[in-house]
């Protein structure tokens, strides 16, 4: 039989064992937390007069005092006020420093493709000062199937090339069959095609950004952006809700700690590959 007080009977700290030790976190904002009393899940949006604010991911605030009480990762955590950062090196949302002359170069002749607006507009929020000052390009082609056309007007060269992100690539699918016939064409030595694995870049955020514990999952036959707004309560009538769907995910985007892993390497890959001398 277990001896709760061990060899010694006297020894303290016994009350406290088998109790999950309590960690002290800075409660910085956008840091997601679950209130251990009734499950509420949210991101830190403020901290003041002892009080710290979380708002869900239906856009919901509420204000509980700092303390015990909260969870992250299913851990128990103490959240405290923020220290007061020291000067340094600024960096940018991509987690480079940023430059001290951050103007804008002119704009190189190859350029960074990706699939949609919301492509583009992520892409812009996390890595656009990195792109600014090396004179890259984002644009976006309305859909992976218009690629070809884009090369035939605009063939890439040497000195003009393509960096590619295309969604949901992965073994099997409709896009990995199109990108695998491009790159086999005449222009495939001047192109790069990466891609990341998720149906769309909405999935890229991450669960935790978003203030939830994983992405709905959406039948088979539904618009997977329509079942998605629909998971979370959200209008989804017209490409105008879509639009406010977006912004309201894109605002849970403030650095590249909010996005998969498996976006980060492409899109550094394709930022590589673009402004790398020409041979």
């Amino acid at each position: 039989m277990d001896d709760m007080y061990g060899s010694d009977v006297l020894a303290g700290g016994w009350p406290q064992r088998g109790f999950a030790k309590t960690t002290e976190v800075a409660a910085e904002r956008d840091l997601v937390v679950e209130v251990a009393q009734d499950g509420y899940c949210g991101a830190v949006t403020r901290v003041e007069a002892g009080m710290v604010e979380l708002e869900d991911w239906k856009g919901r605030r509420r204000s509980f005092p700092l303390g015990g009480g909260f969870m992250i990762d299913g851990k128990p955590v103490k959240l405290v006020v923020p220290k007061v950062k020291q000067s340094g090196p600024r960096r940018t949302a991509s987690g480079s420093f940023a430059v001290a002359d951050d103007r804008a170069r002119v704009a190189l002749p190859s350029r960074i493709l990706v699939e949609g607006r919301h492509d583009a507009e992520l892409v812009e929020k996390v890595w656009g000062a990195d792109l600014r000052v090396e004179g890259v390009v984002v644009e976006y082609l309305r859909g992976l199937d218009l690629l070809d056309e884009l090369l035939a007007d605009s063939p890439p060269s040497a000195t003009r090339r393509y960096g590619v992100l295309v969604d949901h690539l992965v073994p099997g699918s409709k896009e990995t069959r199109i990108v695998e016939q491009i790159m086999r064409g005449p222009h495939g030595r001047h192109l790069k095609i990466v891609g990341h694995p998720y149906i769309d870049v909405w999935q890229c955020v991450t669960p935790a950004a978003m203030g939830i514990r994983s992405w709905p999952e959406v039948p088979r036959g539904t618009d997977w952006k329509t079942g998605i707004c629909r998971a979370f309560g959200w209008p989804a009538d017209d490409q105008t809700d879509i639009a406010h769907a977006w912004k309201r995910i894109l605002g849970r985007v403030t650095t590249y700690r909010d996005l998969e892993p498996a976006l980060l390497g492409r899109v550094e890959e394709l930022i590589d590959f673009v402004t790398a001398p020409a041979p």
